[in-house]
C-alpha cells in the first residue's frame, strides 16, 4: 500500500490521527492507529483505531454504533500524523458530545465553558 511507504510510525509501532468532520473540518477526536488501524480503515472506509488502553484494534463505534466514514485522507509533510476526514454517525465523543472538543478554555477569564449541546445520552449507550 503506497500510503504506508510514506507513513513514519513511532517506536511503538503508532501515528497520531485526527478525524474531523467532512462538512465543517471540525476536529471531532484524536485517535492513535497502527499499520493494521491503517489498513483496515482503507479497506473498510470506516475508521478503526489501536486502544492502548485494550492493547487492540477496534472500530471506532463498534459498541455505540456511532461509526465513522471516510471521505478523505491527508497525512502531514514528514509523515508523522493522519487527518481522517469523515462523516461522522451521531457523535464521536464518549461523553455524549458531537465532538470530544466540546470544551474552550477562555484565556482572558482563566474559565472553561461547554460550546456543544450533548447528542446522546452515555449511560444509555455504554452499559
Amino acid at each position: 500500500m503506497q500510503l504506508l511507504e510514506k507513513l513514519h510510525f513511532n517506536e511503538k509501532g503508532l501515528i497520531p490521527a485526527v478525524i474531523a468532520d467532512a462538512t465543517d473540518g471540525k476536529a471531532l477526536t484524536l485517535c492513535y492507529m497502527n499499520k493494521d488501524a491503517v489498513v483496515k480503515t482503507i479497506e473498510t472506509g470506516k475508521i478503526h483505531v489501536f486502544r492502548r488502553s485494550q492493547n487492540r484494534l477496534m472500530l471506532k463505534g463498534e459498541t455505540s454504533g456511532h461509526i465513522q466514514s471516510v471521505k478523505r485522507i491527508y497525512f502531514d509533510c514528514e509523515g508523522n500524523s493522519l487527518v481522517f476526514m469523515v462523516e461522522q454517525h451521531v457523535a464521536a465523543c464518549h461523553a455524549g458530545y458531537k465532538s470530544c472538543y466540546y470544551r474552550e478554555y477562555i484565556p482572558q477569564t482563566n474559565s472553561i465553558q461547554v460550546v456543544e449541546e450533548k447528542v446522546f445520552d452515555p449511560e444509555n449507550v455504554y452499559k
